[in-house]
């Protein structure tokens, strides 16, 4: 009798003992239950809580930003539902609550109970957990996911951005290359986990990384990219320089019959304009753009002023402007609107024209008294012009605006004014521009010497030219051996030889080398090679 007692218990259908006690109505009329079948038993969960070791770990950064690490411990709980929904309902209920402690005793005490909550359930406890910072909690369950069969696509998104985010990229890439090394996980990657993974990318600007992403999707048999995978992928490539591979993935966007968003509209015409011979592409985007009832930016248009410009599309480029200016786009003009059009035309070699232009800038600045359009581009766009045109008094004037403005002027700006005077053959204009860039206390380069030099010798200021070489060699600050090369090839063109052989001797001491031009002349002005020779030896003896 004690032994049947202790291995099975008959329970009637409404009392327990027959004394009136607790009911369970969820069983049959008589039931008799072996509790050697019953696992685990109560002293088998109290054996193992007393000698478990399973710990969740938070990290508690609310006490004035400092991290605390807390440890509890976590217990395995007798279960007598045997329901794997319900129970799955309830881990669901405690993780929305976020009770994570009790959603994980009741994770672990299924798992012990050979019980599977679902994948649902799982992935709101997993959520829970990193919600509440405890990432080796969640990438314990995961694993333990893993191992059962349960994690989805979900599952993989949502540990992968917490890796990425707790731990950085390169963890996050290390996880996502081991899950995708195992074919049974990698049969559940769908576009989510894989556009999760190009966003991790995009943050680190790890734009190999999302290429190899995209290889990975267009590979695959069970994947397709999806609209929110080419934006990624377009406004990664644009953001990090590759232009040319934002373009293919714009390009692959539309021939699988994807509609790009705005902001994928934006960054291909930013990336058409910056890449040799796409601007008929950009063209068709801005079109697009316009028949879909989007309003493309200043920055748009520029971008394809400037693009259009520099290929020699002027036409186009004023069509753009006009555009621009409609009431359908309503951009007012800008100085980068203005630099694209006048280097446009500069670039077809419509030199009046952009004088005109810039003229007609200047005039509407000074109607709507606006002093935020012209700079120092728009004027030296101009200069380049008059220098091509040898408009030395217009360069002047130009100048002297600049300076009554309050521009700082570069050694670029009076090297264009120079060039403009040498052009025109003004050698007496150019030297008080170059003195003038001297009182300014701006430093003359190679370019602003060399026309000095070159317009000097044209106007046989051989003072001057020996100044302007003087001033410079032998100043350590570069091979200046060109200057006396143009020196002395610009005195021999003028007959004046006896000049030129003295030049030469001075360069020869200086230890500055002749090039081979310089060399032929002066073996034409001394005939007697012997003669040059001697000229050369007595050189390299002094």
């Amino acid at each position: 009798m004690a032994e049947l007692l202790r291995n099975s218990l008959t329970i009637p259908g409404s009392s327990c003992g027959g004394g009136g006690g607790y009911s369970f109505p969820h069983y049959p009329t008589t039931t008799t239950f072996n509790f050697k079948t019953l696992v685990p038993s109560r002293r088998r969960l109290a054996r193992i809580n007393a000698q478990s070791s399973l710990v969740i770990t938070s990290e508690d950064s609310k006490s004035g930003g400092l991290n605390h690490s807390s440890t509890e411990l976590i217990k395995l709980h007798y279960l007598e539902e045997r329901d794997e929904e319900i129970l799955s309902r309830r881990i669901l209920n405690l993780s929305r609550l976020n009770k994570v402690t009790s959603a994980v005793e009741l994770y672990r005490s299924m798992q012990f109970s050979d019980l599977r909550p679902n994948s649902h359930a799982c992935n709101s406890l997993i959520a829970s957990l990193l919600r509440n910072q405890m990432l080796d909690s969640a990438l314990t369950i995961f694993e333990s996911m893993r191992t059962s069969d349960l994690i989805s696509s979900h599952t993989c998104s949502l540990v992968l951005k917490a890796v990425s985010n707790a731990r950085g990229f390169d963890a996050a890439l290390h996880m996502f290359n081991d899950l995708e090394s195992q074919v049974d996980v990698r049969k559940i990657f769908d576009p989510i986990v894989y556009n999760t993974m190009i966003s991790v990318c995009s943050k680190s600007n790890k734009w190999v990384q999302a290429e190899r992403i995209w290889r990975l999707v267009a590979n695959s048999n069970t994947c397709i990219a999806t609209s929110l995978t080419y934006r990624l992928l377009i406004c990664t490539f644009v953001r990090c320089g590759q232009n040319e591979l934002a373009i293919d993935a714009y390009e692959e966007m539309i021939r699988h019959k994807l509609d790009p968003t705005e902001d994928v509209m934006h960054a291909v015409i930013g990336a058409c304009s910056r890449e040799e011979g796409k601007w008929e592409l950009g063209l068709n985007v801005f079109q697009r753009m316009l028949d879909d009832g989007m309003k493309p930016t200043i920055v748009d248009c520029n971008s394809l002023i400037n693009a259009l410009g520099k290929h020699g599309e002027v036409k186009r480029a004023f069509r753009i402007y006009q555009a621009m200016k409609s009431d359908v786009i309503g951009h007012k003009p800008d100085a980068y609107t203005w630099n694209g059009l006048l280097g446009g035309l500069y670039k077809a070699n419509r030199h009046g024209e952009v004088i005109k232009l810039f003229q007609r800038i200047k005039d509407d600045e000074e109607e709507e008294n606006n002093n935020n359009v012209i700079n120092s581009h728009l004027y030296n766009t101009c200069l380049m012009s008059c220098q091509r045109l040898g408009l030395w008094d217009k360069s002047l004037q130009l100048l002297w605006e600049m300076e009554t403005s309050g521009f700082q002027i570069s050694t670029a700006t009076y090297n264009l004014v120079i060039g403009a005077c040498e052009v025109a053959r003004k050698p007496k204009v150019a030297l008080q521009v170059y003195e003038r860039m001297m009182d300014q206390k701006c430093e003359p380069d190679m370019f602003t010497l060399s026309s000095m030099v070159r317009i000097c010798v044209w106007g046989s200021m051989w003072i001057e030219v020996e100044q302007i070489i003087k001033s410079v060699v032998g100043s350590n600050n570069g091979d200046w051996s060109s200057l006396y090369n143009i020196a002395i090839q610009g005195v021999c063109l003028r007959g004046k030889s006896d000049m030129a052989t003295k030049m030469y001797i001075k360069m020869r001491k200086s230890g500055l080398e002749p090039d081979g031009k310089t060399r032929a002349l002066m073996l034409q002005i001394l005939k007697d090679k012997t003669k040059l020779s001697e000229v050369v030896s007595s050189s390299s003896v002094s």
